[in-house]
């Protein structure tokens, strides 16, 4: 519903940054940075690591850190924060879905799911080590 006294929203871009929630960092870094090669651009032990995917960046919090917030008054990061297992999904193409799925076998990691949507884009999913669910996906799945 739309307020129309409010002056029209600005379309964002793009997503900037998204997160996920990880108690255990050092298996999220083997996990994200290991065997989904991501750079690593930012490590604080116990708190938090952040990776480059493309033009975003994914956070990787633990909860119990970020839930209190920032104490550094030049950073006034206001607490946040999710326990439960999220969701990320990151594009890809077929071949590269072929590529993921052999390299997540390969290193272990059981599939939950692979299909395709009724438009014929095809998915893939996997648990995270904190059973966050990472899906790659064909960017027509949204058109």
């Amino acid at each position: 519903m739309t307020d129309r006294s409010l002056p029209p929203a600005p379309a964002p871009d793009a997503i900037l940054e998204a997160s996920l929630y990880a108690q255990d960092l050092d298996s999220a870094r083997i996990f994200y940075g290991g065997v989904l090669g991501l750079p690593e651009i930012l490590y604080a032990e116990g708190r938090h690591v952040f990776y480059r995917v493309g033009p975003t960046i994914l956070l990787i919090f633990n909860p119990d850190a970020t839930a209190q917030g920032s104490t550094d008054p030049a950073m006034p990061v206001p607490g946040h924060g999710a326990h439960g297992p999220g969701h990320l999904c990151l594009s890809a193409t077929p071949d590269q879905i072929d590529t993921w799925r052999t390299r997540l076998i390969a290193t272990g990691h059981q599939i939950d799911a692979d299909f395709q949507w009724p438009n014929g884009a095809r998915s893939l999913y996997v648990r995270d080590p904190a059973e966050n669910s990472l899906e790659f996906a064909e960017p027509r799945l949204w058109g």
